[in-house]
């Protein structure tokens, strides 16, 4: 057999020993025999290390017992290892020199070492790198130097260790999710920048009505007369009223889908599709089965109207939240830090909004919203029917709000804020005189009464029509539309108390209070058709009764976000809105209907119950009277079932 071939047998892992055994000495008995086979046995082998590399399989004294010893020559000692075996066979028959045996022993064995050493290191590497992709993951959620009021604990127990480890694995796997490591290709770059939204709410509503309000004609409906023809104040008819003295139940749908996308570079943009029996900007609830506009009733079909759609720019310092900026441009969600008593829940302002927040110490962040916002705007042909066109009677909403959020302490939060809402040519106009001969005639100010309201401010003529003998001297086709009787530039201040101390059961105190800085009760007592006393005894109008003040007090107790099943909260709260405080058009569309808006006063009381993460259900009660004015009370008892996605 030549060198090659025992070379090839040890490389494939064969064991080749050098030379025989030594005989046991003839003179041995079996007592001493048997230590010395026991003293020759090879030490046991480490955990984890393979036969294969084991160096004592090339030694070449490995004696065997093989019984007593008896007289004559003794039996050569044999190995149960096949290598060992096969290289004294070798060596006896002369194939192998003792030299070549020792040679090939020494470079097996450090063959072997070099193996154990070389997978030692590269299981090193391995362990390094897992360790150096640990080290730097943990850097990064390292928390920054801690301040005076912050306590460091320089021992961290092994169970923390090993949750701060799970969590940095959590956190490393979730990244790779987010930001599709594994994979980037499985899914397209712009649908990762896409995020929808949604949310549908079934209601039961019931309107309740005492046999005491006020039946005989005394709530026109200002809305239906600006929204169609005008009125003929000269006629026989009523005017539009409000049903004050019937019950109504009715079953409401609400359904809403959006998206926002991420435009990158701080850009972003937003759209939101949602239902609604009408155009109404207070609420996108749809009666279901009520034929409204050529829609709905019998099972058909309803609308959905486009409810945001706009554009943003956000910049934030290092990365910060509390110290962030942005513009957007568009439909979009209210910007001010408000409650119902201004503003209803579903209302989308259109126009621009500035805000930015800066955190300033620890725990006080104040913050600056600025806007400006169409509210009308002039036909392009008003007034369509004649050749000579109008001037323009736009409308806009300018407006400013300045606040801070302040963490008092770990069981105290507040947030506080001043607002000037300011709107400019909202009040109606009186026209130049003139006489219309038909409904369809149009006044130079006709388009400064609301393009849409509720109820509860106060509205005066703005047709200076003039008598003739084409109108009978103003006996007939008196034919009028009207306008808000004040302007309004609306004061404003609001305030919330979290109580944290029961997390995460939250104890929340809300209020806010406004005041009309533009009403003039004297000027307006002199043009007001409604919110009048009751006339005198020679049949001349009641003097003007509205007012300029609003207020809202809201207590909340129960957790700060349904997020689980049986998760809860309750509230109860008192608001005070007097007729001409804010703009009747744009506030809560719930309390005292039908005649939602201002002029109102009473309780609300009522609870959430999540029956899942996204569902949950809601009951509300409202109790609602009017201030000035005819008598008119309201009872309404909302019963929800919502879900969000």
């Amino acid at each position: 057999m030549t060198r090659p071939f025992l070379i090839l047998l040890c490389a494939a892992g064969i064991a080749v020993p050098l030379r025989a055994a030594d005989p046991p000495d003839a003179s041995d008995s079996a007592s001493a025999v048997v230590p010395r086979y026991a003293a020759a046995m090879p030490s046991p082998r480490p955990e984890g290390e393979l036969p294969g590399n084991d160096a004592s399989l090339f030694s070449s004294s490995i004696p065997v017992n093989t019984g007593p010893a008896t007289s004559g020559p003794a039996p050569e000692a044999l190995s149960t290892s096949f290598a060992v075996n096969l290289l004294k066979r070798l060596v006896k028959r002369g194939v192998l020199t003792q030299e070549d045996a020792d040679e090939l022993t020494k470079e097996a064995q450090n063959d072997a070492a070099t193996a154990r050493a070389q997978a030692q290191a590269d299981a090193a590497a391995a362990s390094q790198a897992v360790v150096s992709q640990v080290t730097e993951k943990a850097a990064e959620m390292t928390p920054p130097p801690p301040s005076e009021d912050e306590v460091r604990v320089p021992y961290v127990p092994a169970i923390v260790k090993q949750e701060i480890t799970d969590e940095v694995k959590q956190d490393v796997l979730k990244q790779a999710r987010d930001e599709n490591w594994a994979n980037p290709r499985a899914i397209p770059d712009w649908v990762t920048r896409w995020t929808f939204t949604g949310d549908v709410r079934t209601r039961y509503e019931g309107d309740f009505y005492p046999n005491t309000n006020d039946d005989t004609g005394a709530f026109p409906n200002f809305n239906s007369i600006n929204t169609g023809a005008p009125f003929d104040v000269a006629g026989t008819e009523f005017s539009p009223q409000y049903d004050v003295d019937q019950d109504r139940e009715r079953f409401r749908e609400r359904a809403r889908i959006g998206a926002n996308v991420d435009l990158q570079d701080g850009f972003s943009a937003g759209i939101r599709l949602a239902s609604g029996q009408d155009d109404s900007p207070v609420t996108e609830n749809q009666t279901l089965g009520l034929a409204n506009s050529g829609q709905g009733g019998d099972f058909s079909k309803y609308s959905i109207w486009l409810d945001r759609a706009f554009l943003k720019y956000e910049y934030q310092v290092d990365g910060d939240r509390d110290k962030d900026f942005s513009v957007t441009v568009g439909r979009m969600d209210n910007p001010f830090f408000s409650t119902t008593l201004d503003w209803a829940r579903d209302l989308g302002f259109d126009g621009i909004t500035a805000q930015g927040r800066y955190k300033v110490a620890r725990g006080v962040t104040p913050f600056l919203t600025l806007g400006a916002y169409p509210v009308f705007n002039t036909d392009f042909n008003f007034a369509s029917n004649q050749p000579a066109k109008y001037e323009s009677e736009d409308k806009y909403l300018f407006a400013g709000q300045v606040g801070t959020d302040w963490t008092i302490n770990k069981d105290f939060n507040a947030k506080v804020a001043g607002a000037l809402y300011y709107f400019e040519n909202i009040e109606g106009h009186l026209s130049d005189p003139f006489t219309p001969l038909t409904s369809a005639d149009q006044g130079n100010t006709d388009d400064s009464r609301p393009a849409f309201a509720q109820n509860g401010n106060t509205y005066f003529p703005i047709r200076d029509i003039v008598p003739t003998a084409q109108n009978d001297f103003g006996t007939i086709d008196q034919f009028q539309y009207y306008g808000l009787a004040t302007p309004f530039h609306e004061l404003d201040v609001t305030g919330q108390l979290n109580y944290d101390h029961f997390a995460p059961i939250r104890v929340s105190l809300i209020g806010e209070v406004t005041d009309n800085l533009a009403w003039d009760g004297a000027k307006i007592n002199g043009i007001a058709v409604n919110n009048r006393g009751p006339n005198t005894a020679s049949g001349a109008l009641g003097n003007y009764q509205g007012g300029n003040i609003g207020w809202i007090l809201t207590l909340t107790v129960g957790h700060a976000a349904l997020e689980k099943l049986w998760d809860w909260s309750v509230d109860i709260g008192y608001r005070y809105v007097e007729s001409d405080a804010v703009v009747d058009g744009f506030n809560d569309s719930d309390f005292g209907a039908p005649l939602t808006g201002t002029n109102l006063k009473g309780y609300t009381v009522g609870g959430n119950l999540a029956l899942g993460k996204r569902v949950w259900l809601g009951l509300h009660l409202m109790s609602a009277d009017s201030i000035a004015g005819p008598p008119f009370k309201s009872d309404v008892v909302q019963f929800d079932i919502n879900g969000k996605f």
